[in-house]
């Protein structure tokens, strides 16, 4: 099946309709914005009507293959919107989705959202279905190494110019949150006419509102990048994150850490392989392995112990202190290993 950008897609849309579309992502603006651009190009094709189907234990099958096989008195052609759950379907709603796809027609389009696909799902029926006929619109959000590129092409769209510091403090604000990032660049053209956003004018009318998991503060530790696991510790301070998820997330990375390391250079790729350390982690690891020896994981598993005691006494406030200390030194090249024996 072929693979767009969310970017991509109305060159798809210009050169012909496809029988089906397969939105893969959980970003909810992307999905959002893919679909509404589906809709738009299927109109012009007399697709006036659509109707949307959530795929669960639900769903009225019959009701949904009545509504494939109608045609309406005003309009014969139809899309059909799916909302697939979290997991993907189970091996009922598989079976009957497949059915369905079997029975689009040349007046029925499909649009399916997927917040993931597997590659088991990719080895089903349904899935399979949509191969010849399909286009997968990936609807991942952005990370902070795509982020500046998705800015740029959306002013480019809005006829609006940006100059680099600008464009660094977008990014910096609304990574993860691409909602709140369009919004931002909205109200910006609004108040600069011109369509020039410089530093100072950005400065003015916006705020930090970017949205991180744990992962992405294990990934800049991991990177050795402090200031952006110092930004990341902030944000989840501010949503109220609980520091133990942190320190625990943070512990079994470093014990992964620490197994690697006691492998010769020579057999690690064997012992990431053996720990299921996924593909696109190994780089992080590698460099994590290179600033930080055993004495100093040892030591930061000793501090992070102590600290999980300290937070389960109810001591959460002196917990985040600590944690920025801890991420500033896990960054850097080398750290005093006396500051950790607590």
């Amino acid at each position: 099946m072929t693979r767009v950008f969310p970017e991509q897609l109305s060159t798809q849309l210009n050169h012909g309709l496809r029988r089906y579309y397969l939105l893969v992502g959980s970003d909810p603006l992307l999905h959002h914005e893919s679909q509404q651009s589906i809709l738009v190009a299927a109109r012009s094709h007399a697709f006036a009507e659509h109707h949307s189907f959530s795929i669960d234990q639900h769903t009225d099958w019959d009701s949904l293959f009545s509504e494939c096989q109608a045609m309406s008195l005003f309009s014969q052609r139809q899309v059909f919107i799916l909302q697939l759950a979290e997991n993907g379907p189970n091996a009922a709603q598989a079976s009957q989705l497949a059915q369905l796809i079997s029975l689009v027609h040349e007046d029925l389009l499909l649009i399916i959202h997927a917040p993931k696909i597997t590659k088991a799902q990719e080895n089903s029926a349904w899935y399979k279905g949509l191969v010849d006929g399909g286009l997968l619109v990936t609807c991942h959000t952005p990370d902070h190494q795509q982020l500046p590129r998705w800015v740029q092409q959306r002013c480019r769209a809005m006829s609006l110019s940006i100059d680099e510091p600008a464009l660094r403090l977008l990014c910096y604000y609304y990574e993860g949150n691409l909602l709140a990032l369009s919004q931002a660049l909205e109200r910006l053209s609004l108040l600069w006419p011109d369509g020039v956003l410089t530093l100072p004018r950005v400065e003015e009318a916006v705020y930090d509102a970017a949205v991180f998991t744990p992962y992405h503060w294990i990934d800049a530790l991991l990177a050795g990048k402090s200031k952006r696991a110092l930004h990341v510790l902030q944000q989840l301070q501010s949503e109220d994150q609980e520091p133990i998820i942190l320190l625990r997330t943070l512990q079994r990375e470093i014990m992964i850490l620490l197994e690697v390391s006691s492998a010769p250079m020579d057999g690690r790729r064997a012992a990431m392989d053996k720990l299921r350390v996924w593909q696109n982690k190994r780089q992080l690891y590698t460099s994590a392995l290179q600033r930080l020896d055993r004495v100093r994981l040892r030591h930061i598993i000793h501090h992070l112990a102590s600290l999980e005691i300290a937070v389960k006494k109810d001591f959460s406030a002196e917990c985040w202190p600590a944690l920025n200390a801890l991420s500033v030194l896990i960054c850097q090249p080398q750290f005093p290993t006396g500051l950790y024996h607590v």
